[in-house]
This record gives structure tokens, C-alpha cells and sequence, in this order.
């Protein structure tokens, strides 16, 4: 008899799993963090597509939306709090191609994201991650 596989995770668990492993990110790190809002959605929606100049909705997993510390100021207001949105069918996806584990993936999209609230460009984070083996 074959082996009964579960429905995929929803959106819920992949929120839960970002939001333990914002929790789990050490000071000074986490003390940045305590404002960020965590989401998920199905798929980014076409302006963010049109935007970001991507095509295919499958190619983007997460999007990091709002000004980065770097920028942030006190004079600044009237502005959303910073937003983390991670598009759970391209993560999915993603996680069956690859062979992590989905705790992992989301961790890594996440990190990554929250490296944009840091201010860090993805050339920046490449080159931390090329230099850190991973």
C-alpha cells in the first residue's frame, strides 16, 4: 500500500515557521525586527510582478516592502510598518525541486528579506552567503 502523503502546508504554517524563526534571530538583529509584518499569500500579485520586471509568478518567493533602517528616520511618518510577504505556492514549489526542508527554505527566503530591511542589496547578500560556504 502506498504511503499517505498530508495536504500541503497552508499558509498558516509557513507564517508560523517565519515568525519562529524571527524570534529565534539573536540580538542586535531581532531588537530591528519587532515591527516587521509577516504574510503570506498564494502568489505576488502582477503589479509586484510588473514591478520587479519578473514574468513568471512561480520565480519570486519572497518580497521584502518598505524602507530599510538605513533610510528610516523620525521624521518619517505616516509610513506602513515593513513588511515581509512570502508567496507560499512558489515556495512549495521550490522546496519539492530543492529537497530542504521547508523549515529551512523559509528560513533562508526570510533571512533574506530581512536582510533588505538591513539595507542589504542581493549582490551584498550574495556575497555574504559565497563567503560563508553557504
Amino acid at each position: 500500500m502506498a504511503k499517505r502523503i498530508g495536504p500541503a502546508p497552508d499558509g498558516e504554517t509557513i507564517e508560523k515557521l517565519a515568525t519562529d524563526a524571527i524570534r529565534s534571530l539573536p540580538a542586535p538583529f531581532a531588537d530591528h525586527l519587532a515591527d516587521i509584518v509577516v504574510r503570506v499569500e498564494e502568489f505576488a500579485d502582477d503589479d509586484i510582478l510588473r514591478d520587479m520586471g519578473i514574468e513568471d509568478p512561480w520565480e519570486l518567493t519572497g518580497l521584502y516592502q518598505g524602507r530599510p533602517l538605513s533610510e528610516q528616520s523620525i521624521w518619517s511618518t505616516g509610513d506602513m510598518p515593513p513588511m515581509i510577504s512570502l508567496f507560499r505556492m512558489p515556495l512549495l514549489n521550490e522546496w519539492i525541486e530543492t529537497g530542504v526542508t521547508l523549515e529551512d527554505l523559509v528560513v533562508h527566503v526570510l533571512i533574506h528579506e530581512v536582510g533588505h530591511h538591513f539595507g542589504l542589496s542581493d549582490a551584498d547578500m550574495e556575497a555574504l552567503e559565497n563567503a560563508a560556504g553557504l
